[in-house]
């Protein structure tokens, strides 16, 4: 496995793991940190918690302690592009935070665009008749299953 791997390039991601393995998702938020796991055959991915953001050292821990109970090989993260596609500020930050994820946790890292994975769980959600309240508390966790699984299809259809 090649350590401190980053990249938006799904091949590169796909050939730095071994063959299949869980994945975690994140959607980094300002105040919190949406995730999601997939299955080993990378099938389905699946909401998890919703961690409180803090700083990088309490994040990473949260994160170890995910990655060693659910033995996750690869790391997919939300990469929030301008909707025409450009990067801005945010993008930026969660291009540090990758780096950084992939270097504390010895993991490749993909970074995925993460456009419209918000609203595509907030309608998921709504669809499934849950309250106002109730989408606040999984609306990240959601989103982070909305990006997973779009990275892992790609992945097992080998596209990019």
């Amino acid at each position: 496995m090649a350590a401190a791997l980053t990249t938006t390039f799904a091949p590169d991601f796909r050939a730095a793991l071994p063959s299949g393995g869980a994945l975690l998702g994140l959607d980094l938020g300002t105040q919190t940190i949406g995730t999601a796991f997939c299955d080993a055959g990378w099938r389905f991915a699946s909401p998890g918690k919703t961690l409180k953001r803090g700083k990088f050292g309490a994040d990473r821990q949260a994160l170890a302690a995910l990655v060693a109970e659910r033995g996750v090989v690869g790391v997919v993260i939300g990469l929030p592009l301008n909707m025409d596609g450009s990067e801005g500020p945010r993008s930026q930050s969660s291009r540090a935070y990758a780096r950084n994820v992939a270097e504390v946790l010895n993991l490749p890292v993909l970074l995925w665009d993460e456009r419209w994975s918000t609203a595509s769980a907030e309608s998921a959600l709504i669809a499934q008749d849950m309250s106002r309240a109730r989408r606040a508390d999984r609306i990240d966790a959601a989103a982070a299953a909305v990006i997973l699984q779009a990275a892992i299809d790609a992945l097992a259809g080998g596209l990019d």
